[in-house]
Parts: structure tokens; sequence; C-alpha cells
């Protein structure tokens, strides 16, 4: 569905208000990209709730009202994952631009069937990947891309603290999806993970892994490590990137400083005319050099995430996070879920490259 001008607001809907959508209402409601036209929601009243004195936003609970509305060319899906499908086919059916809460569906086999319905009819199919728009990893991001931090050699990821143990899935569903998004989000170009492993442990009994470890071979010879955990007594959010030129420290939990630079690292040096063993060990160096914390501006991520959600609407254009993305991560979690069971088996990725 085409916007008429590129100055008029586009009206979007969210539907469902539960614990995310009002996030989505208040960041819709304050970009001047868009107008709010409905917040749907089985339960009405917890939508009149979350509107508030918003009275030119009607409540209901009527999804194929909404989607009849000629007004609305976007809708923002922030329901249950198992209902993602019905909910973004139904409205990708209606013409309309979708955004989808992460994870994208259930399965990479649903994710394909809303990826390929989206390029079919032209609109823009985004996954709210909320992580990837902190000023932190947007920076990150334009490090790696300009070739800043060098060739990335590993990365190493920590999330864990003491969780809520979830009923439906285990750790690695939970926590992982955010690292996954992360790492296809700031990736430079023709660097993708090929392989996967994974390893995890119960020993609570609850019925589903509650400490798991990724690891995720990069088609360069690179290597990522995720830590997920739900049985930490301390809360850790934290990733290091090793750059050939530089190395990169994200603690999320630091706001005065939650990004450092380090220009220390390992150099080798040319290999050509080695004689021996000794030679070789003697043209290793180590370099220590200045460390940097760049300024970063504090922004709401899903205000960044909106403006790229209109950008992409407005222009035709994949958004950064557009459905291919939200397929790979998915993607990546089924591979991991096999190789978990099947003990730590590595797993081809081969729906990376299909995605």
């Amino acid at each position: 569905m085409s916007v008429n001008s590129s100055h008029d607001p586009i009206g979007v809907a969210v539907v469902g208000a539960g614990y995310w959508g009002p996030n989505l209402v208040r960041n819709f409601q304050a970009s001047t990209d868009f107008r709010l036209r409905w917040l749907c929601d089985l339960d009405v009243s917890r939508a009149e709730r979350v509107l508030g004195g918003y009275s030119t936003v009607q409540a209901t609970k009527d999804l194929a009202a909404v989607l009849a509305d000629d007004t609305v060319q976007a809708v923002a899906i922030a329901t249950p994952a198992g209902t993602h499908l019905e909910v973004a086919m139904s409205a990708l059916r209606a013409g309309k631009h979708v955004l989808v809460e992460k994870p994208l569906a259930a399965s990479s086999a649903q994710g394909r069937a809303l990826v390929a319905e989206a390029e079919r009819r032209g609109l823009s199919l985004m996954c709210d990947h909320t992580y990837c728009y902190t000023p932190a990893v947007l920076r990150i991001r334009e490090l790696l891309h300009n070739g800043e931090l060098g060739e990335l050699q590993y990365l190493d990821s920590v999330r864990i603290n003491l969780g809520l143990v979830q009923r439906d899935i285990d750790v690695m569903w939970d926590l992982a999806p955010h690292d996954l998004s992360i790492l296809d989000f700031i990736l430079p170009p023709g660097v993708a993970p090929v392989a996967v492993a994974a390893h995890g442990a119960d020993r609570i009994g609850a019925g589903r892994a509650c400490v798991a470890y990724l690891t995720l071979r990069l088609n360069t010879g690179a290597i990522a490590h995720i830590h997920v955990n739900w049985l930490s007594p301390v809360k850790i959010r934290t990733t290091i990137i090793g750059g050939s030129k530089r190395t990169l420290v994200w603690d999320d939990l630091n706001p005065s400083q939650r990004l450092s630079i380090f220009d220390r690292g390992v150099d080798v040096a040319s290999t050509e005319e080695l004689g021996d063993e000794q030679r070789r060990d003697m043209l290793v160096s180590y370099r220590s050099g200045d460390m940097v914390a760049p300024a970063l501006t504090e922004r709401e991520a899903l205000r960044t995430m909106v403006e790229e959600y209109a950008r992409s609407i407005r222009s035709g254009t994949p958004a950064l996070t557009d459905g291919r993305s939200g397929l790979r991560v998915i993607a990546i979690l089924e591979a991991a879920s096999r190789s978990l069971a099947d003990g730590g088996r590595l797993v081809e990725l081969v729906e990376w490259t299909e995605a």
C-alpha cells in the first residue's frame, strides 16, 4: 500500500496491548512519520487503558475492521509468537506494511512464508529487533562496516542473569535471539555464520536448558560465542569484539561508558621466510596502545526503529532488520536446537544463505 505523499503521516495500527504494545503505541504517537489509528486487542478494556486520553485512536478487538480501514497503511504486531503468522499474513494480504515483534514467526517455514508474501506484494516486512537500534549497536555496526576494527577475528557475548524460567522455551530461545539479531546486524557484507554448535544444561530439573553456550563458525574462519544463562546471581550484558586492528568491549550495563575501544592485540609478521619454530615465535609481537571510549548520544532504540520503519515504507527498500534478518535468526536457533539435542554436534547453516 503506497503512501500518498512523502510528507503525509503513515496511518498505523498496533495489534496487541500487552507487554510490548504500549511501548509501540507511545513511540508511534510521538512520531511525526505516523498517525496511530487503531489499537487492537482481544481485551478492549486493556487497549483503552493503554490509550488513556488519546481520543482520536480507536480501540477494538476486531482485527478485520482494522485491516479493512483504508487509512491504515501499516500494522505493528505485538502478539504472542504463535500468532505472528496468522496476524501478519492477514495484514500483508490486506495490503498493509508489517512490523513484527521478535521472533518473526514460530518457525523458519512460517518465516519464509511471510517473507515470500511481502516480497510478492511489494510490501515492507520488518522485524522489531530493538537492540539493533540502540546507539551502542549502531556504532558497533559502523565501526565494523568501515573497517576501523579491522577484520573480525572473534565475538564473545555474555547475557546472563537470575531470570524467569520460561514454561514453553529454553534459555536459548529466550535470550539468544537478542545476540543473534545483533550479530546479523553488525557483520560486514560478505561475512556470515556457516555452522553452529550448542551445549546446554538443566541442573534444576526445569525440563529445558537453563544454561547454554552457542558457538558459531563464520565463513571467514572467525568465531562467535554466545553464553546465555537463567541461573546467574549477577546480571552481565557484555560483548567483546576482536578485530585485526582494535578490540571493542560493549558493557550494556555501564551507561557512562558502554563502549571501550582498545588499540591492543597480537601482531604476527610475515612468515614467508621462516626457517624454524623459534624464528616463528620471534615474529609474534604484542601491541599495547590507547583505550578510547566513544561518546554516545542516549536515545530510545524504539524511536530509531520506528524511524527506520517509516524510511522503509516511504522508500520501498528493505529495513535494516527486514523479514529476512528475522528469518536468519530463527534459522540459527533451529539449527542450535538440533545441535543441543544431538550432544553439541556442529550443524551447518544452510538456511542462513537461503534466507
